[in-house]
């Protein structure tokens, strides 16, 4: 898969540039092709395209740096392209970086550093190069604390002579799936390393990375979605039982037509975050869309990590008892897929940092984001069988929106509803929008008019029922722990 990924480009397309502001598209679609078929070596690209990123961004303060890497990075030769990792969980935690990193790095007279800590997780260990954060030790001997202590860091995993770089691997991790991934606990001891970012701004730094990171996990998991349901499509035209195919039992085509749609939805508005990425790229994005890119960026890793989870499991039973079997290949796509919602950001985290990106803009994104949605709709007022779908998705728009005016007092509690409603009716805008441009065809106006019967505004719905209010925070506290007796242990 290494020699495939360089071969066919997969980084290099999205900064050589050959289509302008389409070539970010055309990678992710690509990658949209690949990912569910690599054997996980999506995992190392995501991150050897972040860490492309970075050193992009980088270049004129470092310009070392992108004479050093990044031609590795982008080649298309497959003895000379490199991948990379991205190390950033300890022994703390993950998400928490700014409390949870406490790897220190020793200054030395040539101007590089000596890295000393224990990665608890880093995935594609086998990688050339990572980018990790660290704290700069100073001359008193004290690293700063917070966010502000940390500092981006550029390593090289071997060196010349192809031992490692002072880093030991402690032991590799056990994990649900992705086992084709190695992933392992490392010691750094003494490791070389070089500060790439200002002294305190190592998260802003790496931020680029984990936009890539998290754009890729949304393809991800639209790639197993696609797989998981043209798989069961093609089984469907094979399978026979009680004396009939199952592609003429209109039950089973009913649920995975369901799934279809859920596919196809993942896909716009993951594929709508690359289109942006890629307007971004060249410097042609307007100020509105790089607000909207950066509310889609969690929007589209959370939703559609949370949709391969159910439609993997939903597509491995059409198999009926082939799906649990290993021999097929098929059980393996839902152990991997449950990392989805994991790594680069739990459902949770990310619906905390989709709020974020509302309060840093004064609510700005949010404008954007309800002014977007209204365009896409609006041609398909008229249309006599998207009409509905465009009138629902429009209101449903202005609703999300009021709500955020009127109870951001609950957001703590309403943000994880909040988010799937942005979420929900983006796509059910991008469906709209899709069906009437690419020529009314009948079968894009009725996964449309399927996604928009569904609840877009969950926030709306479980805000009248009250279940972001304090009573209700207090019951479901005591619902989880009335009976629960804390002996320092579990």
């Amino acid at each position: 898969m290494h020699d495939i990924s360089a071969e066919e480009g997969i980084i290099s397309i999205a900064y050589n540039r050959e289509v302008g502001e389409h070539s970010r598209l055309h990678q992710m679609a690509k990658v949209y092709l690949f990912a569910s078929f690599s054997g996980l070596y999506s995992c190392p690209i995501a991150m050897t395209d972040g860490a492309a990123k970075i050193i992009e961004n980088l270049a004129p303060k470092y310009p070392w740096l992108k004479e050093r890497a990044f031609r590795h990075l982008t080649s298309r030769e497959p003895g000379h392209f490199w991948t990379s990792g991205q190390w950033m969980t300890e022994r703390k935690g993950g998400s928490d970086v700014a409390n949870g990193t406490e790897t220190v790095a020793i200054p030395q007279d040539d101007g590089s550093f000596r890295l000393h800590g224990y990665k608890w997780f880093s995935s594609a260990t086998d990688a050339d190069i990572t980018f990790t954060l660290a704290r700069v030790v100073g001359k008193d001997g004290q690293t700063t604390t917070g966010t502000r202590g940390l500092s981006l860091f550029y390593l090289e995993v071997h060196n010349s002579d192809g031992s490692l770089n002072n880093i030991q691997i402690q032991k590799l991790k056990n994990k649900l799936g992705t086992k084709q991934v190695p992933t392992a606990e490392l010691l750094l001891d003494g490791t070389i390393a070089h500060k790439v970012s200002e002294e305190g701004r190592g998260v802003a730094s790496i931020s680029s990375m984990l936009t890539l990171s998290r754009i890729h996990n949304a393809l991800a998991s639209a790639s197993a979605m696609r797989r998981v349901v043209s798989t069961a499509r093609d089984y469907s035209t094979r399978r026979s039982a009680f004396g009939n195919v199952l592609k003429n039992y209109p039950l089973h085509i009913q649920t995975l037509a369901r799934l279809e749609v859920e596919v196809r939805g993942a896909t716009l508005l993951t594929l709508e975050a690359a289109r942006l990425l890629g307007r971004e790229d060249v410097g042609k994005a307007t100020e509105h869309e790089q607000m909207l890119l950066r509310l889609l960026t969690p929007l589209a890793k959370l939703y559609t990590a949370k949709q391969a989870m159910s439609v993997v499991s939903e597509g491995l039973e059409s198999f009926g008892g082939q799906g649990y079997i290993e021999d097929t290949g098929l059980p393996g796509l839902l152990r991997d897929a449950q990392v989805l919602p994991i790594w680069e950001g739990t459902t949770n985290v990310l619906s905390l940092d989709v709020l974020r990106a509302l309060m840093k803009t004064k609510g700005g994104a949010l404008q954007v984001w309800h002014d977007d949605v209204i365009s896409r709709v609006q041609s398909a007022g008229q249309h006599k069988e998207l009409s509905e779908a465009a009138e629902k998705v429009t209101k449903c728009a202005s609703s999300v929106v009021g709500f955020a005016q009127k109870h951001s007092d609950v957001f703590d509690k309403a943000a994880r509803d909040f988010a799937y409603s942005l979420s929900r009716t983006f796509i059910g805008a991008l469906l709209v929008q899709h069906a009437v441009e690419a020529g009314s065809d009948p079968t894009d106006i009725y996964a449309a008019q399927r996604w928009c019967e569904k609840d877009l505004t969950p926030v709306i719905t479980n805000q009248s029922r009250r279940h972001f209010s304090s009573d209700t925070a207090d019951q479901d506290f005591q619902l989880l722990f009335k009976n629960y007796h804390d002996e320092g242990r579990l």
